[in-house]
């Protein structure tokens, strides 16, 4: 043991609201207060937490710009009785001179990712981020500038004896930023993040924070955002390395949470959370993007069009979850070609979890509307525009309950739907979230059977499945014409799920996607599908983000277009 004083370093691991400035400081100077109260003299809070990540285009706005200066200095404010404390806030910061001049008569202000030490009522030092981010998700560059490119250099402050460095997010992801704050003097590094989640995320972070620990030789402590914004969910997991880039402390997936960190010559310590499996990382995941777009957005409950098929059980399980069985409501709409089965499975899951159940027959309105029709339809066959006018009538009525409850109507296609086009505009399509946009059908399938192999309390009392073994088992079908399977008009699942995933997630080629065992007739027709497919998606609700590409945010393909490769 050396004589080097001990540092506890609080990571401030929060659910910020994009644009609620007050709420957000409201969290940080609660957690600051009591991480203070257990003896840390460091709090370090996520990046951009002041106000939410991420802003996206009210950063443009001049009064959002003042409104997040204001904020800061009231945070500062707030804490100033906590002497010989440091809180570092993740912030965006507008400097008003030199600015981008992007016409003759505009000029646009610069901006900053910023982080900011607070101490005794002021705000001590500004760093601003290096390295911004401008792939997937990401589109930093349109917002700020680079600190590299505006002269700005390192932020290291002393606290107890300890030079204490600032990264945020992509910074540490290269050696620049780390190794010039390390020159600088830094025996610690602080690095704040607002890392969008997706499977295995986790454990990448862990790692590339551990390689640069060891290249720099100091320990490492990484603050991380929970919680969810529109589509992109925040997984938490805050953590600290030691100079050897081991994992010695790591706070809870998918929840707020206070977690302490104690530096010295020894090492680093803390407690250490562990790492979810994937599907419990999934389900968190949905869980906690469901939760916080109802809840965040003000809307009093959920609406699921229940069908008896894997999809639509298992976002009411998800929904459930997310805002208990209180706020969600199920409807089942049967057609002409509603299977007996699907009606006892309905309303045996609906039971189980104790949702409201109604069921709403749509035979007369699709016989009204075939009558309407009969004249223009004469002489042709029945094909997919009957099938389609069945899933428009029930996404009309779905979207009429909303109208008149205000409740949000949740929709349940997949990813394998999503791609391929499987899915109706305005019929099964309808609603204002989409919860499992971006989960293969494959990964439906081990989602539903994960969450029955969980202890979940039911209605009744009971704890066990809450999805009937038949809805996991039975081929899926759409149900809108006799003796219907998925399977009629799309490849088997885990072709079809493992030919998007080259094609969409990975940018393989037909030609190297068929190098790698798939057959040539499957992935021609599977990309083809998806191409076509794309003024679909471009018309369907946002949705949660669990995977690297997702459709929204991170796939930007022009609907018109002739490349086929």
């Amino acid at each position: 043991m050396t004589s080097v004083p001990t540092l506890k370093v609080a990571i401030a691991q929060f659910n910020a609201t994009v644009g609620d400035l007050r709420g957000n400081v409201d969290k940080i100077v609660s957690m600051a207060r009591q991480a203070y109260d257990a003896g840390a003299r460091v709090v370090l809070a996520p990046e951009l937490s002041l106000c939410g990540y991420p802003p996206e285009d009210l950063l443009f706005r001049p009064a959002f710009m003042q409104a997040c200066e204001e904020a800061l200095h009231d945070c500062a404010a707030r804490l100033a009785d906590l002497s010989g404390l440091c809180v570092v806030v993740g912030h965006p910061q507008q400097v008003d001179h030199d600015g981008d001049v992007r016409s003759k008569s505009v000029v646009v202000p610069r901006r900053f990712n910023a982080a900011s030490v607070l101490a005794g009522g002021k705000v001590l030092a500004t760093y601003a981020k290096r390295e911004l981010p401008n792939y997937q998700v990401f589109d930093e560059r349109r917002y700020f500038v680079s600190g590299r490119d505006a002269g700005q250099g390192p932020v290291v402050f002393d606290v107890q004896g300890w030079r204490v460095g600032l990264n945020i997010c992509e910074d540490a992801w290269f050696d620049e930023a780390p190794r010039a704050a390390c020159e600088a003097g830094a025996q610690v590094l602080l690095v704040l993040n607002a890392s969008p989640f997706h499977l295995g995320k986790c454990e990448e972070r862990e790692a590339r924070m551990g390689e640069r620990a060891r290249a720099c030789g100091v320990p490492l402590v990484y603050a991380h955002l929970a919680g969810a914004q529109d589509e992109v969910v925040f997984d938490g997991a805050s953590f600290a390395v030691d100079a050897k880039g081991q994992v010695q402390a790591r706070a809870p997936a998918f929840e707020e949470s206070l977690l302490i960190v104690e530096i010295d010559g020894s090492g680093v310590r803390g407690p250490v959370a562990p790492v979810p499996a994937i599907e419990q990382q999934a389900w968190s995941a949905l869980v906690t993007g469901v939760r916080d777009y109802i809840g965040k957005n003000g809307f009093p409950g959920a609406i699921v069009g229940l069908s008896g098929g894997i999809d639509s059980a298992l976002v009411l399980a998800i929904a459930v979850d997310a805002l208990g069985a209180e706020k969600v409501r199920a409807v089942m709409m049967p057609s002409p070609y509603t299977a007996d089965i699907s009606w006892i499975d309905a309303r045996d899951m609906a039971a189980r979890l104790g949702v409201r159940y109604d069921e709403i027959g749509i035979a007369p309105m699709f016989e009204a509307f075939r009558a309407a029709l009969a004249q223009e339809f004469a002489g042709l066959p029945e094909d997919a525009t009957e099938e389609n006018i069945q899933a428009r009538i029930r996404g009309t009525l779905l979207m009429a309950l909303s109208n008149k409850h205000g409740w949000i109507v949740l929709t349940t296609g997949n990813k394998s739907e999503m791609a391929t086009g499987y899915c109706t505009l305005y019929g099964d399509m309808a609603g204002g979230f989409a919860v499992i946009k971006d989960v293969a059908k494959t990964l439906v399938y081990r989602l539903a059977r994960w969450k029955n192999e969980q202890r979940t309390p039911r209605a009744d009392g009971s704890v066990g499945p809450v999805i009937p073994e038949r809805i996991i088992t039975r081929a899926p079908s759409a149900e809108l014409r006799p003796n219907q399977t998925d399977q009629d008009s799309l490849p088997p699942y885990e072709v079809l799920d493992g030919i998007m995933q080259r094609y969409m997630e990975e940018d393989q080629s037909i030609d190297e996607i068929v190098a790698a065992g798939f057959d040539r007739a499957d992935v021609e027709r599977v990309t083809r599908l998806l191409k076509i497919n794309e003024y679909k998606r471009r018309q369907a609700p946002i949705g949660i983000r669990i995977t690297h590409r997702a459709f929204g945010r991170d796939w930007r393909y022009p609907i018109t277009s002739k490349f086929r490769a």
